[in-house]
């Protein structure tokens, strides 16, 4: 175990600081499609149910671009380490309508060799020759929303693809991509240890190069929510996460984030990227996005409903909010996103992110590591196993006073 060191090396933490950025962060891009064919009842994303007239594809792709024209001000001679298309359901839009959209972002940013590209996908809405043509539109990761192979639960949880089109998609996407990752869910309405070692047994046998596994959360404004399902309770689920967590590990996955598995070289890119403070320009109906400069790091959010979104945006109006993030936040937000790193991050990270020493933390980071939720070295800082279980608990210390 290396040993744990004094957090500051100075005998007194400031006490205020103005940030002082000295170079941006890597930059990131975020595009949302806000449509889906049926909402989910647990679903908390902008997401919004196709009517009956259809998605307008060209009128919004149309949009994103001039977007994007317009905010090339603000990130300009900055090169995209990855893009992300989420959602909503992104493989629900054509394959040309993405190879144009792609083709465009790539004449007006320019893109790190190799750059990630990630398109969600229901397995509902795909099949193998869509995905052939989302790889050739340029994509290089798709993240299938497995969720679970049972009917019953896929039932429950208002998922519109069975565990037929579940197996195909994956078998699709271990065909096309040679870096893709499966997202399922545990502690399902009725589930018992049994079903959901069921699910990731049959997850598995795929091989699955990333492996997204979510604990089933009742989001404020949801129906699951508003109408609660039985749920498995805190003891059962917890044996479900230590189950997924053993099986995993025994399968040669690192367990890299709080919800995250991946082989070798197969890490997300884009997601490393926000939980290490990066920068993201976020396009697109309610998309949101951090960029930072040395005036400190600023938030903006897109107009969240579709059809205002095409309307504000046919006038040059995209952005519906817009604030620089406060000093007193700052440690906040950062620890927010970093803390869920199950290895933590450079101690030396804080400062090049928030533009803010150490010090303004120490005490914060005392009474952390004095609980024995967070960990201490020379060259890091990151949650310790009981800070991964309490991560909330955690947060709390970093909470503006």
């Amino acid at each position: 175990m290396p040993r744990t060191i004094p957090i500051i090396p100075r005998a007194a933490a400031l006490k205020t600081h103005a940030p002082a950025l000295t170079a941006p962060p890597p930059l990131s891009l975020y595009i949302h499609f806000p449509w889906c064919v049926r909402k989910c009842p647990y679903c908390d994303f902008n997401s919004h149910n196709i009517k009956d007239a259809g998605i307008p594809e060209a009128a919004y792709i149309d949009t994103l671009i001039a977007d994007l024209e317009a905010s090339l001000p603000r990130v300009w001679g900055r090169r995209v380490h990855s893009i992300f298309i989420g959602g909503g359901t992104p493989s629900l839009m054509s394959p040309e309508g993405l190879d144009r959209l792609l083709t465009a972002v790539r004449s007006l940013l320019p893109l790190e060799p190799g750059c990630e590209i990630t398109l969600e996908a229901n397995p509902g809405t795909v099949e193998a020759g869509r995905f052939a043509a989302f790889h050739a539109a340029g994509v290089t990761r798709v993240s299938v929303g497995i969720q679970s192979f049972n009917e019953a639960h896929l039932k429950a949880l208002g998922r519109i693809h069975d565990r037929g089109e579940a197996i195909r998609a994956l078998e699709a996407a271990a065909t096309y991509f040679t870096t893709w990752n499966a997202d399922l869910m545990y502690a399902l309405p009725g589930q018992t240890l049994a079903e959901a070692e069921a699910d990731l047994a049959q997850v598995l046998e795929f091989a699955p190069p990333h492996l997204s596994c979510y604990h089933l959360t009742l989001e404020p404004n949801t129906l699951f929510h508003r109408d609660p399902p039985p749920l498995p309770d805190d003891d059962l689920s917890a044996d479900m996460q230590e189950m997924i967590e053993a099986r995993l590990a025994a399968a040669g996955y690192s367990h890299y984030e709080t919800s995250a598995f991946a082989r070798q070289g197969h890490k997300c890119l884009h997601n490393l990227n926000y939980w290490r403070f990066g920068d993201y320009l976020g396009i697109g109906a309610g998309a949101h996005g951090k960029l930072s400069d040395h005036l400190g790091v600023h938030r903006q959010m897109r107009h969240k409903h579709p059809n205002t979104y095409l309307e504000q945006g046919a006038r040059g109006d995209f952005i519906q909010e817009q604030h620089t993030v406060e000093a007193h936040e700052l440690p906040f937000e950062f620890m927010m996103n970093a803390l869920r790193l199950t290895e933590g991050v450079p101690r030396t990270l804080f400062q090049e992110r928030t533009g803010l020493p150490l010090e303004v933390i120490e005490e914060k980071l005392l009474a952390a590591r004095q609980r024995g939720l967070l960990q201490i070295t020379e060259t890091a800082l990151g949650p310790s196993e009981q800070g991964r279980r309490f991560l909330n608990d955690l947060l709390e210390h970093f909470l503006a006073n």
